[in-house]
């Protein structure tokens, strides 16, 4: 991608009506405007955490999505355009947020809100910090961060995902 050029966010945003949790990143990497949804890099563990903790399968974009919906849990991402060189989250310039605070206006049921990266939650604190809502961190899915084992992520996420008063789905 050309630095110079403004991207737009390709993917709806993917919340249900009675979603409680809504996972945010940053913006689709390349690889994700190639195939064409969320989290499209073939090495990003990001499906694999998400199909691992609800027991389900997340092979193809149907059943990613119907794992979203029976989970509860809603996908977005911070950026609604931007400029970069490359997927890394730290070549982002140019950046216009979504409107996070119209979504959960939109989303009365979300209850939530867990960032899949420091750049992401940061993007929240700036433009919505001012905003009670829970937030929370989980660690990146990204093939870019190896310092976590998977076990670990999928001890974190499992742990951010599935709080008690859902009784362990």
């Amino acid at each position: 991608m050309d630095r110079g050029t403004i991207v737009r966010h390709p993917f709806p945003e993917l919340i249900f009506e009675d979603s409680s949790i809504v996972i945010l990143g940053t913006f689709p990497s390349i690889d994700s405007f190639e195939n064409d949804f969320y989290y499209g890099h073939r090495r990003n563990l990001f499906w694999r955490l998400l199909a691992d903790i609800a027991k389900m399968p997340a092979d193809s974009v149907e059943e990613k999505i119907e794992l979203l919906a029976k989970m509860r849990w809603g996908l977005w991402d911070m950026v609604a355009s931007c400029s970069r060189r490359n997927s890394l989250d730290s070549s982002l310039r140019d950046i216009e947020l979504n409107d996070i605070e119209a979504m959960l206006e939109r989303h009365p049921s979300v209850k939530r809100l867990l960032f899949t990266g420091r750049k992401a939650q940061r993007l929240f604190e700036k433009g919505f910090g001012h905003l009670e809502i829970e937030r929370d961190y989980l660690p990146s899915p990204s093939p870019a961060y190896a310092a976590m084992s998977y076990r670990e992520k999928l001890r974190i996420y499992r742990e951010k995902l599935l709080p008690d008063d859902r009784g362990g789905v």
